[in-house]
């Protein structure tokens, strides 16, 4: 299957196999340019910041992403000015993930695109779909947030730390707990 066709299946939700062996040469390529930006020394910001428009889809100014990061593929994943992501991030990006502007993300946030059908059989296929993760602007993640499929999280809301996002939420507002749950408005 070619590239084209197989990201529009994979952002649209359809089903694909995820051992497809077209998609091996941009894994690999994710993995070593990973492997490049994660060898930073933690004060070589500059490095940094010369890696990530290779690796991610999109990078505004001012992004800062500090190492250890972890994705997929990389060209589905767009970051907005001034946002920074701290220690220890894992986005699957299967489908895309968008992370507005002035976001703020704590250590080992994870951010999946991907899921798994509750087949056995169809598991063992290797057959995945994902669905698309916003975050939208001056959102603030806490250490330890796990996003799940499908899920955008509204403009300044504030999501506590170890809290599992599983619907979206809306802007401006405090979410937390397993489930995520909104537990009052800003402002």
């Amino acid at each position: 299957m070619e590239l084209d066709e197989l990201k529009s299946r994979m952002a649209s939700g359809e089903p694909y196999l995820a051992n497809d062996p077209s998609l091996r040469p941009y894994r690999k390529r994710c993995e070593r340019l990973l492997d490049d930006f994660n060898a930073t020394a933690l004060g070589d910001q500059r490095g940094r910041d010369a890696l990530l428009p290779e690796l991610l889809g999109s990078v505004a100014q001012g992004v800062r992403v500090v190492p250890r990061f972890l994705c997929e593929f990389g060209f589905f994943i767009e970051i907005g000015e001034r946002s920074r992501i701290n220690f220890d991030a894992v986005f699957l990006d299967c489908a895309p993930i968008t992370i507005g502007a002035d976001v703020r993300m704590g250590p080992r946030c994870q951010l999946y695109t991907a899921n798994h059908p509750h087949s056995a059989e169809l598991r063992h296929g290797m057959w995945e779909s994902a669905q698309p993760i916003r975050v939208k602007d001056g959102a603030w993640l806490g250490g330890g947030v796990i996003v799940l499929p499908g899920v955008t999280i509204g403009a300044n809301t504030v999501v506590g730390a170890g809290s599992v996002v599983t619907r979206d939420l809306p802007d401006e507002v405090v979410a937390v707990g397993n489930p995520a749950r909104v537990v009052r408005a800003l402002g």
